[in-house]
């Protein structure tokens, strides 16, 4: 017996007095699977050229040497981070990461074949795909405004490109035979104070109206819809605000996405998460880390991702919740960034679902000091060692060791780019 099996089996006695059992927390974070985001292994570049530049309130910073330049590339990265990540997992592509075959294909032209080698590599993996209609980085969005517009002949061509963004999230539904969520997310806003806050809101509904009249079965491809509270450029105004974006949903019956990083810097998203499941039967998250403001660090092992996953796994939301990571740091080794963020998002709700049950009775009995008591000696229980037989029984290095293997993949692969 090696020392994480031994290590395990300690930490199942302890937990077990606390009528906590590991092996059906583990089953159950086995059966949780997190969608990466394809972005953050080339600093959102995409593989298109449409002669837009990264804008919409995106900025992504930092030089790191060893960024993804083709899809073939992007994709050995991501074989490299899943290794490094315990469980089956997801991945979640925008647009313009298409491959194109060397030509010019503006994206209301986008279609699923421009995705098949997407598809076959997932297939192969084991893994299921996300989409996104990528409406930044294009000319037409070089205002700020792309389904709000107040050019109709701008809206046609956005709601075309949603339009299609949908179909292509369905081929992959229906190709890989996992459900793909497709999210929409605007950078529509302004930087000042606007005359007018209706206008555009109302050509939004009436254009996302228009992109989701066709029906297509949920089995294949769901579809999310992602607000915001500003951004670079935006600082006065959204046009897609939460509350825009919540009515749109539940009247649409549409999925809400709460992305971490989008509300006030004091505001997490964990509250929210259960208060939109009882108007909607499902969410999306985008976890992230915002730093002052909407920054999208790396995500980490503080107390917003603990309170996000003691939301879901201890509501028993894990069929209703679909998570995603969305970050993007170029100051660090790209791979270790989805290899941080994945493993603590999946750590979180490791602890989560190790949480003894005696919190929640206590707090139903009134027994608040009780809760406070339990909550704290929670903290010290040994997850760490549940976390790392964890990570040996699903094959991937437990502990640190992983760093070992991405900085040889580094020197081996990334460094010669």
């Amino acid at each position: 017996m090696n020392s994480n099996s031994k290590g395990y089996q300690l930490a199942r006695e302890r937990y077990a007095t606390l009528d906590v059992n590991t092996d059906r927390a583990l089953k159950t974070l086995a059966a949780i699977p997190i969608s990466l985001h394809c972005w953050q292994g080339d600093d959102v570049g995409g593989f298109e050229s449409v002669g837009g530049t990264l804008g919409g309130g995106l900025a992504v910073t930092g030089n790191y040497p060893g960024k993804a330049r083709t899809p073939e590339e992007l994709r050995a990265d991501l074989e490299k981070a899943y290794s490094l990540i315990p469980g089956r997992h997801r991945l979640n592509l925008h647009a313009f990461y298409g491959e194109f075959g060397g030509r010019k294909v503006d994206r209301d032209a986008i279609e699923p074949k421009h995705f098949n080698n997407w598809i076959a590599w997932a297939k192969k993996n084991k893994l299921g795909l996300d989409f996104n209609p990528t409406c930044f980085s294009h000319p037409k969005a070089a205002d700020g405004f792309t389904l709000s517009h107040r050019d109709q002949g701008i809206r046609r061509f956005w709601i075309e490109h949603c339009r299609r963004s949908r179909e292509i999230g369905a081929a992959m539904g229906k190709a890989l035979g996992k459900t793909c969520v497709t999210n929409v997310w605007i950078p529509d806003g302004l930087k000042d104070t606007p005359a007018d806050r209706v206008a555009p809101r109302q050509r939004l509904a009436e254009s996302l109206d228009a992109v989701f009249m066709e029906p297509i079965s949920p089995k294949l491809n769901l579809d999310a819809i992602e607000p915001k509270l500003f951004g670079i450029g935006s600082e006065s105004y959204v046009v897609g605000s939460h509350e825009f974006y919540l009515g749109y949903a539940i009247s649409r019956k549409k999925l809400l996405t709460l992305d971490a990083g989008h509300y006030h810097p004091t505001e997490g998203i964990a509250d929210k998460i259960s208060s939109v499941l009882l108007f909607l039967p499902e969410i999306l998250l985008h976890v992230s880390r915002g730093v002052r403001w909407d920054s999208d660090h790396v995500v980490i092992l503080n107390d917003d991702l603990l309170a996000i996953a003691r939301e879901i796994a201890g509501n028993g939301f894990e069929k209703r919740v679909h998570i995603g990571l969305d970050y993007f740091d170029a100051s660090i080794n790209r791979v270790a960034a989805w290899t941080i963020g994945a493993r603590n998002m999946i750590r979180a709700l490791l602890i989560a679902l190790l949480e003894p049950p005696a919190i929640k009775t206590a707090e139903a009995n009134g027994d608040f000091t009780s809760r406070l008591a339990l909550q704290e000696e929670a903290k010290t229980l040994p997850f760490g060692a549940v976390w790392d037989y964890y990570c040996e029984s699903e094959n991937v290095p437990a502990g640190e060791n992983w760093l070992a293997e991405a900085k040889n993949y580094e020197k081996n692969v990334l460094s010669k780019r």
